[in-house]
């Protein structure tokens, strides 16, 4: 046994390599992992429904915990959440934000359809109560679509993952917290829309000057003040509602889906299959305002909205 106290665990490994027949073997059973996680996933969502109701019954009819419920489990978000909230998204959220729902709303009741698309419904104050937007509601709808892509070699690529698109907040004057980075993203979308080129449209131009503007002033603010440190997506949390991920279409990521069965199938038969790849997202690359999107969207689906109760009483359950 190796004594030697500066390896790294990279330096103490010997032995061979897996063969590729191994490596092959180990990829199908994460494919298969993957897919139990899924059907998982569909279950629990249907079982869950009726405690979710009877969860939003219970904080509706009862004003004094209503009042400020979500904004108590936000204030305890996890870190995979709170990391994205900066001070003045926590002024506007801990001001205005009154309700949050979020759904699965690709799923049916019999359990049809995919449960890993998100609907996020936020529902804030609105008039003199809020300084900030105009909005009664903001509604981010997510869904997961995958893409495959045969490449000029042969080579097949796959890509899947949550997809959206941006939706506009009506903000106050002077009161824009993603300071026009959020208008650039819908502008750019409501323009794709006419069947233009995006790479020939104005308001693409326009939006990556302001990525570029706000990032070299993020990165100087940081310099500045070291105790409040910026989020990982380099903008306001309200930008997440400018999120877009990829350009998949439902019919598209079928076609895809229906692919990657039948491959599987073949698979779970001992029949040899095509190797696929995974296909770097870089079609937004430049203009993707809220990187993160997806991350933050699932964990508020997985992690915030499931645990909301333990989250609000939190702070009371720690007293005692």
């Amino acid at each position: 046994m190796s004594t030697d106290f500066g390896a790294s665990l990279l330096d103490r490994l010997q032995g061979s390599e897996p063969t590729e027949a191994q490596l092959k073997k180990m990829s199908f059973l994460e494919e298969k992992r993957s897919r139990i996680d899924v059907d998982c996933l569909r279950d629990n969502t249907l079982k869950m429904r009726d405690w979710y109701n009877e969860r939003d019954a219970f904080v509706n009819g009862n004003d004094e915990i209503k009042e400020n419920f979500w904004v108590r489990v936000f204030a305890n978000a996890p870190s995979e959440i709170d990391q994205y909230i900066m001070t003045p998204d926590a002024a506007a959220l801990g001001s205005t934000l009154k309700n949050l729902k979020v759904d699965r709303f690709e799923l049916n009741e019999q359990g049809k359809g995919e449960p890993r698309s998100i609907r996020l419904t936020f529902e804030f104050r609105t008039g003199e109560e809020n300084p900030f937007f105009e909005n009664e509601k903001l509604v981010k709808e997510l869904y997961w679509r995958r893409r495959s892509v045969k490449t000029a070699d042969g080579k097949t690529k796959s890509w899947e993952g949550l997809v959206s698109e941006p939706v506009r907040i009506q903000w106050k004057k002077d009161m824009d917290l993603t300071k026009g980075l959020l208008d650039a993203a819908c502008d750019l979308a409501e323009a794709e829309k006419g069947g233009k080129d995006r790479k020939k449209l104005p308001e693409l131009e326009k939006l990556k000057n302001k990525i570029v503007e706000l990032e070299t002033t993020a990165d100087q603010e940081e310099d500045e003040d070291e105790d409040f440190p910026l989020s990982p997506a380099g903008a306001s949390f309200f930008a997440f509602f400018g999120y877009r991920g990829n350009d998949v279409s439902a019919e598209e990521s079928k076609a895809a889906t229906q692919q990657a069965d039948e491959r599987f199938a073949k698979l779970s038969k001992g029949e040899t299959v095509e190797d696929e790849e995974e296909e770097e997202d870089e079609e937004f690359e430049d203009i993707e305002v809220f990187p993160d999107g997806e991350q933050l969207a699932i964990a508020i689906a997985d992690d915030l909205w499931p645990h909301a109760l333990e989250l609000f009483s939190k702070l009371f359950t720690s007293n005692l």
